[in-house]
């Protein structure tokens, strides 16, 4: 029955959110000035933005886990980007989790989350 699910994050300035997010390999799918929505996608995930000029970053509550394929192939990618270790944005290289994950987390400018993970192979 259900298809997709497409989170919606506040974005305080769309141009910043697209040059941000086209480092991470995402295209503009959508654009609606008129409307303040914007949508981005990659293979079959998107991401949807809405405008929220008086967005503090620091106060954000959003995020959304994305599984991946394969979190440390994605997190080396990344690594590359020289994306800030702290603050905001930022970018948390891949690790696996004591609840048998494999994930590495981003932040964007507007302090949105972004996990993405693999589930681990469970050892014997």
């Amino acid at each position: 029955m259900f298809q997709s699910a497409c989170p919606i994050f506040p974005s305080s300035d769309f141009e910043r959110t697209k040059v941000f997010y086209s480092k991470l390999g995402f295209e503009v799918g959508s654009e609606y000035p008129d409307h303040g929505y914007l949508i981005l996608y990659q293979d079959k995930i998107e991401l949807h933005f809405f405008r929220f000029a008086e967005h503090v970053a620091e106060t954000s509550d959003h995020g959304v886990f994305l599984r991946v394929e394969d979190a440390n192939v994605l997190s080396k990618s990344y690594e590359v980007l020289n994306l800030p270790k702290d603050g905001i944005p930022r970018f948390i290289a891949a690790e696996d989790k004591e609840w048998g994950v494999c994930e590495l987390n981003i932040i964007d400018p507007d302090g949105n989350l972004l996990r993405f993970g693999h589930i681990l192979e469970a050892s014997s």
